[in-house]
């Protein structure tokens, strides 16, 4: 049986080494949740923020397959782990996503001077009670705020930058997750408005934000054109990692 760990310090040393925010998260009881098969002795854990997932410890086929409804992406600790999502999730999407960097020391003058490129018909705005129920309406800006339990949550916590363009959401760059010291960094454009600068924008003035708050923006990229944005803005690449992308339908409990 699966159950939810309340006491995350149970399972700490099982991510030691993992640098991944979105796990920081968790063991810091910041957001997301933390899943065993003994709560009391845990071996093997799954740490899952939003629609990621995180498998560490000894392999365990119940934890597996009794992941949390809707499509996940599980990133696996070593390959046993690996062999055992294949195993459990045949149809999954086997893929590759990159690593940034996370001691990066921004340009902040070099920042500001990639806000002032933005083209004059868009407005650059903070993300802030109205703008985070117009972020709902869209599956292109969902993410910058579906990460959190509810508005209130993201409010407290999160932390957002949009670009509008006649009043609407064109891009913008959000925390798509919140750890005590930092967020990590969602992005993304409307098809349309995209290679115009306004996600290059977007991001520098979030980065920004967090650099006043003293807070690390993380960045963590699912393609080669995230990466080069993330190099833009002064970050620098780290490692591939291989995780699994399992669709909806494939929930087992």
């Amino acid at each position: 049986m699966v159950y939810e760990l309340k006491d995350p310090s149970k399972v700490k040393d099982l991510f030691a080494g993992w640098q991944e925010t979105l796990i920081y998260s968790c063991l810091q009881n910041v957001m997301g949740r933390i899943y065993v098969t003994d709560p009391e002795n845990p071996v093997s854990a799954f740490a899952f923020v939003g629609c990621f997932g995180f498998f560490a410890g000894t392999p365990d086929r119940e934890l597996v397959r009794g992941k949390p409804d809707g499509f996940v992406i599980m990133a696996p600790q070593n390959e046993e782990w690996a062999a055992l999502i294949e195993e459990c999730y045949p149809s999954a999407k086997r893929v590759t996503r990159y690593a940034i960097r996370k001691d990066t020391k921004f340009d902040v003058e070099m920042l500001r001077r990639e806000i002032s490129k933005l083209p004059p018909e868009y407005e650059l705005k903070q993300i802030d009670a109205a703008i985070y129920d117009q972020c709902l309406e869209s599956p292109v800006t969902a993410d910058f705020v579906s990460s959190f339990e509810n508005k209130e949550q993201y409010l407290k916590l999160g932390k957002g930058m949009v670009i509008l363009k006649d009043g609407k959401i064109v891009s913008g760059a959000s925390s798509y997750s919140r750890y005590l010291q930092g967020i990590e960094i969602e992005v993304d454009t409307v098809e349309s408005e995209r290679r115009k600068h306004l996600a290059t924008a977007a991001c520098s003035a979030l980065i920004l934000e967090c650099l006043n708050e003293g807070l690390y923006p993380s960045w963590d990229a699912q393609n080669m054109y995230s990466v080069h944005l993330a190099e833009k803005l002064g970050y620098e690449f780290d490692h591939a990692y291989t995780a699994y992308e399992v669709a909806a339908e494939a929930r087992t409990h």
